[in-house]
């Protein structure tokens, strides 16, 4: 269930993504390629949005991310540039298979996504934009 009724990105990052998507060609094991096509088809129904109308609660880059599985197990990540990411502090590539899966998202939505481990059924439950944040555009 999706609160905006499809994803929903900023113009600038989009465009940023369709990029990075491009570039890495879906790189990266079987199940990285799988998460990479399905979302590569998701964004074709995205929608797309300017800086001053993205919703506060969208997953964009950068985004700090609490999601909640059906285990109850409760994760806290945040969705970078591959440049960006850093796993010892919870900072998570968008060309991953959980990055990819949360990108557009927002909070409030339920997911199921394929992870390498199998169908993984959880809830976006709070989504935080970086204080300093100021768009992708910096790095395009």
């Amino acid at each position: 269930m999706m609160k905006y009724g499809s994803l929903i990105l900023e113009k600038k990052e989009y465009v940023f993504l369709k990029r990075l998507l491009n570039i890495s060609g879906y790189a990266g094991d079987y199940e990285t390629q799988k998460s990479l096509k399905r979302f590569s088809e998701e964004l074709k129904l995205a929608h797309i949005v300017d800086e001053e109308e993205m919703p506060f609660d969208a997953i964009r880059f950068n985004s700090w991310v609490t999601i909640v599985f059906d285990n109850g197990m409760e994760k806290t990540i945040q969705v970078v540039t591959p440049m960006d990411k850093d796993l010892k502090h919870n900072k998570i590539s968008v060309l991953t298979p959980m990055g990819s899966a949360l990108m557009g998202y927002s909070e409030g939505d339920n997911l199921v996504w394929e992870f390498p481990k199998g169908k993984q059924h959880f809830k976006i439950i709070k989504v935080k934009q970086e204080e300093s944040y100021s768009g992708i555009n910096a790095k395009i």
